[in-house]
C-alpha cells in the first residue's frame, strides 16, 4: 500500500511539475529537484552513506546512472512528440522488467505476471493514446523506459543485505549532478526563477523524490520488481484524476484505461506471493541450483 502512496504523489504532482517546468529548463529543474532531495535526505541522516561499502556506493551511483537517463533521455523524447505518447511509451517499462528479469537474470516469471504486464500495458494505451507514429521521440523515449526498468531490477537486486536509505542518497547525488552536467548547454540554469517554480523544486524534491524513493528502494526488499513495475502504472491513473479534479475531461476510453490499469495491479496482487512462488521453486528439477521465481 505505501508504494500505492507513492504512485499517487508521483501523479498528482505532474501538474506542479508541468508548471514548473515553464518557469525553468526541465533538465535544470530536476538537477535542483533532486539536489534538494539529497540534501533533506542527508541532513536527516547525515552519516548514511557510510553505511554502505564500496559496492554499495558504485551500486548507487549506477543506479543513479540509469534514473538520470530516464529523466534526461525522457525530456530528449518530450521535444519530438506529445506528453501523451511519451507517458505511453515511458509506460512501457512495465514490459521491460519482467523481460529483464527473464533473460539477463533468468527468472522464472508465472502467467499471473505475464498477464498482469500486458493488462497494464493495454490500460496505458487507452489512458494516454490518441493516435501513434514511431519516429525519433518515441524511439527514444523507448530507452527510457527500459532505462527505467533497469533502475527497478537493479534496486531490487541490489539493496537486499543494505541500507536503502544509503543506497538512495548515492542514486539521489548522482542523477543531481548528471542532471546539472546535462543543463549545461542550455545554460545551466537550475536556480528556481521565482517562489512559484521554488515551491515546485521543493514540493517535488521532499515528497516526489526524496521520500518517493526511500519507500520504493525500502518496498523492493520485500517486493519483487515485476510487482513494484505493475504497481508503478497507477501513476498516470492518479495524474488523470488529478487532472480531472483540475478541470481536465476524461473520455469513456480513458475511463476504461484506469479501470484496466487497477485490474492488472490487483490481478498481480491477488496471484501467488513472491515468497510462496520462491518456495516451490526451491524444490529439485534438474542440474545446478534452482533459480528463485519472481513475481507473481
Amino acid at each position: 500500500m505505501l508504494m500505492v502512496g507513492v504512485t499517487a504523489v508521483w501523479g498528482s504532482t505532474f501538474v506542479v511539475i508541468q508548471d514548473s517546468v515553464e518557469r525553468m529548463p526541465v533538465t535544470g529543474f530536476n538537477a535542483a529537484r533532486f539536489t534538494v532531495a539529497a540534501l533533506v535526505l542527508i541532513v536527516l541522516r547525515p552519516r548514511a552513506v557510510l553505511a554502505l561499502d564500496r559496492g554499495g556506493v558504485v551500486r548507487g551511483v549506477l543506479l543513479g546512472v540509469a534514473l538520470a537517463a530516464t529523466y534526461v533521455l525522457q525530456s530528449v523524447g518530450l521535444q519530438h512528440t506529445s506528453s501523451t505518447i511519451s507517458a505511453f511509451v515511458t509506460g512501457m517499462f512495465v514490459v521491460f522488467t519482467p523481460l529483464i528479469m527473464a533473460v539477463f537474470l533468468r527468472r522464472r516469471l508465472t502467467r499471473w505476471v505475464w498477464a498482469g504486464t500486458g493488462l497494464a500495458v493495454v490500460g496505458l494505451g487507452l489512458l494516454t493514446l490518441r493516435g501513434f507514429a514511431v519516429g525519433f521521440g518515441e524511439a527514444v523515449t523507448l530507452v527510457c523506459a527500459f532505462c527505467l526498468a533497469l533502475q527497478i531490477v537493479g534496486t531490487g537486486e541490489w539493496v537486499v543485505g543494505r541500507d536503502p536509505y544509503a543506497l538512495v542518497v548515492v542514486q539521489l547525488l548522482t542523477v543531481s549532478v548528471l542532471c546539472g552536467v546535462a543543463s549545461v548547454p542550455g545554460g545551466f540554469e537550475v536556480v528556481p526563477p521565482d517562489g512559484a517554480a521554488w515551491a515546485g523544486v521543493l514540493l517535488t524534491g521532499v515528497l516526489a523524490t526524496a521520500v518517493a524513493f526511500v519507500v520504493q528502494t525500502w518496498a523492493q526488499i520485500r517486493i519483487s520488481a515485476t510487482r513494484i513495475a505493475v504497481v508503478m502504472t497507477l501513476e498516470p491513473v492518479f495524474a488523470a484524476l488529478v487532472g480531472r479534479l483540475a478541470g481536465d475531461r476524461l473520455t469513456w476510453v480513458q475511463l476504461v484505461g484506469v479501470a484496466v490499469v487497477l485490474a492488472a495491479m490487483y490481478l498481480v496482487e491477488l496471484g501467488p506471493s513472491d515468497r510462496a512462488e520462491q518456495h516451490a521453486s526451491a524444490a529439485p528439477s534438474g542440474a545446478g541450483p534452482p533459480r528463485p521465481a519472481e513475481g507473481g
